[in-house]
């Protein structure tokens, strides 16, 4: 899957005390939802954005943050899409002052024990496209870069890759670091049985993932849209529910590699249909087979449910990505909950990522029974591809 990742780690600079008077620039993750006035309605991201920076407060540096947030346009300012309301919650978080600096990228004044957010990184014009010259500014503010921001890992910028790349020293962050090292438990050695859950509306979304997957896992579980159009390459009726007609021949392909493999695809028994897709909508359960034209399928049934169940239980190692039915719609959330609920109180390790699966792991409340809650959505779908992340490689090149 990944080559070892070979990275120098925060941690061991503050252990070597190599800190010390050393100024410390550290690209966390911390886009957060706010709501229409600014204000931040759920401050995870600026949570778990802490340990690396009191790390490197307890080693003696001078620090300095940054981050994206939202999608301004670059080089250009804007109020709405400023980090203020994100330095106030680091400022109370810290039980210090964190003040904001709006132009910095020519130098910054920050001593010793002071933390600074820097402003929106996306404020500078070529964050994005990973200019070169802007790269070498922001390396020449510090002695130390660290790199704490998983969810952005597979993009190559300026904050992410470049500065990696000319700062005379680059490190993982704590985060970046745990991230990194559960995916590797979960893919590189895993307890067997292995299973994995992917579950979406669309295959096309997830193909590169399936296909990764049917190469190392003992049993793929299927769920929402994407089992619809596993079942119709199975030759079940799937009435009106949303399918992609032209990926038929790569589920038939996924389910006979992982036959040829002597591993399994296990399809759903029964389903949840309902005649349209609404919070309205009345659910009626049916045997897979007896789906009528104008039915949608937007949930497993309960059969189903407890034989993914049982399978959970069994199992050493278990990946998520995604629900396995329309579960913001209690009718249609019951393969969801037990599904989650499985996981959780399964002896396997489990890794779960994605924006969906989040909200259901939030629903059920159980975060704390999961083995590893991944922050990251792209970067973490594009780990399980199989594909080497940009901001990682750059950091495991600076290790050599």
């Amino acid at each position: 899957m990944q080559t070892e990742p070979s990275f120098k780690r925060l941690s061991d600079l503050v252990d070597k005390g190599e800190l010390q008077g050393k100024r410390v620039f550290i690209r966390s993750d911390l886009n957060v939802p706010r709501d229409a006035d600014g204000n931040i309605t759920e401050d995870t991201r600026i949570r778990a954005s802490m340990p690396a920076i009191e790390e490197a407060l307890k080693g003696g540096a001078a620090v300095m943050v940054t981050s994206h947030l939202g999608r301004p346009k670059e080089g250009v300012f804007s109020e709405s899409e400023s980090l203020a309301p994100v330095a106030k919650r680091m400022s109370e978080l810290l039980g210090k002052p964190v003040e904001l600096k709006r132009d910095w990228i020519d130098g910054v004044d920050v001593k010793p024990g002071q933390v600074v957010l820097l402003e929106n990184a996306r404020f500078n014009k070529g964050e994005k496209k990973n200019d070169d010259d802007l790269a070498k500014k922001m390396a020449a503010l510090c002695d130390v870069y660290v790199n704490d921001a998983f969810g952005t890992a597979h993009r190559a910028e300026a904050t992410t890759y470049g500065i990696a790349r000319y700062a005379p020293v680059a490190v993982a962050g704590p985060l970046l670091a745990a991230e990194l090292d559960a995916l590797e438990k979960a893919l590189k050695s895993p307890l067997r049985p292995m299973m994995a859950i992917v579950g979406g509306s669309k295959v096309s979304g997830k193909l590169e993932v399936l296909k990764t997957l049917a190469d190392k896992v003992d049993s793929l579980i299927v769920g929402g849209g994407i089992a619809n159009t596993f079942l119709l390459a199975a030759g079940y009726p799937v009435g009106r529910s949303l399918i992609e007609e032209d990926l038929i021949d790569e589920a038939k392909s996924i389910m006979a590699k992982m036959k040829y493999r002597k591993a399994t695809v296990p399809l759903p028994v029964d389903v949840v249909t309902a005649k349209e897709f609404a919070a309205s909508a009345p659910a009626v359960v049916k045997k897979v087979a007896d789906v009528e034209p104008d039915d949608m399928i937007l949930d497993i049934g309960p059969e189903t449910a407890k034989l993914y169940a049982d399978r959970i239980a069994k199992s050493g190692t278990i990946v998520w990505n995604g629900p396995v039915g329309v579960f913001e719609f209690d009718q249609f959330a019951g393969g969801t909950k037990t599904v989650a609920e499985a996981i959780a109180n399964s002896r396997a390790f489990s890794i779960a990522g994605g924006g969906d699966t989040l909200a259901a792991i939030a629903k059920y409340n159980i975060a704390d029974k999961m083995g590893y809650i991944s922050t990251g959505g792209g970067a973490f779908l594009e780990f399980l591809e199989g594909k080497t992340l940009p901001a990682v490689e750059i950091l495991m090149q600076r290790a050599q």
